[in-house]
């Protein structure tokens, strides 16, 4: 279904989930390529840019937490913008949908900006705007989660530590993955190569551009972190796991002699010593001795 807000001539149009009735509308409508229109169909692996002699699209990928796996998932906008329309296509994030229906109730809130209100590049800069900053407190948030996982890092819970940890440096590959193609075309915009409709938006694309690359430097520095914490608790589980065996070595190295003992005088063979009262004290009193001896072996040498 094809939902239309008008500011005058210009229109916004926001078409949630596509039916064939809606690209037949978009086909006998408006003049767009056979192949952006098969786009609006299926989700597009890489961000890209269009650019046409009267209108350009795009598609951009912005993340969304999920809430139930707290994995990171990528959420495509498809956009045709033109002088006079912006046309946003599929089942884009919800902030573009909430930011249509808000805009559907008050169309002024679209136009109070005297130099790009009204005017597709001024849509499109309050809807890119819109998705950057749920973006950055996405990110914020898994600053604090690295942190959480920085203080709980000497904790014993090993088992949800390394889960926590394996979790978030998934998230932070699938954004590295969104962003980085993603920074050079909003480079496209502040470098004048896309020149949009209106003139001296140079400053307005510089703001995304600006607030996009501070996501950016965040999300790199989360990696680097993260990868240090992964290399620390690595180190903490193996200096843990050797204290653990230390422990059993040594209580192997005291017990192998007692084994000897207690086996040699258990065989069903005459030995010394074997017939008298005393022999079972006698025996009791080495394995006694054995087991000082190799305490006091143990402390000189700083095994324990």
């Amino acid at each position: 279904m094809v939902d239309t807000i008008s500011f005058g001539v210009l229109k916004w149009h926001h078409i949630t989930n596509p039916t064939v009735e809606d690209m037949d509308f978009l086909r006998n409508n408006f003049h767009f390529h056979p192949l952006d229109i098969e786009d609006c169909y299926s989700f597009v692996q890489r961000p890209k840019i269009d650019v046409y002699d009267d209108y350009y699209f795009l598609v951009l990928h912005f993340p969304l937490l999920d809430s139930r796996t707290n994995f990171v998932k990528t959420e495509e906008t498809k956009i045709f913008w033109g002088h006079d329309f912006l046309i946003t296509v599929g089942n884009s994030h919800y902030v573009v949908q909430d930011l249509f229906n808000l805009t559907k109730i008050d169309p002024d809130e679209m136009e109070d900006d005297e130099q790009i209100g009204g005017t597709s590049d001024g849509i499109l800069y309050k809807v890119l705007y819109r998705m950057m900053k749920e973006t950055f407190l996405l990110v914020e948030r898994l600053g604090t989660e690295l942190e959480a996982i920085n203080r709980d890092l000497f904790s014993k819970k090993s088992e949800q530590t390394i889960e926590r940890v394996s979790v978030f440096r998934k998230n932070i590959i699938q954004l590295n993955t969104m962003f980085k193609p993603q920074l050079r075309l909003f480079h496209m915009f502040e470098s004048g190569d896309i020149k949009g409709y209106v003139e001296d938006m140079e400053d307005y694309w510089g703001n995304l551009l600006d607030f996009y690359q501070k996501m950016w430097d965040m999300v790199d520095d989360y990696g680097e972190l993260v990868a240090g914490l992964s290399s620390t608790f690595d180190s903490l589980q193996a200096n843990r796991t050797n204290e653990i065996m230390r422990v059993l070595t040594i209580i192997s190295t005291i017990v192998l002699p007692l084994t000897f003992f207690t086996g040699l005088y258990g065989m069903n063979v005459q030995l010394p010593g074997a017939d008298k009262s005393w022999a079972f004290w006698l025996l009791i009193g080495i394995c006694i001795a054995t087991v000082a001896f190799l305490l006091i072996v143990f402390k000189r040498k700083r095994w324990m």
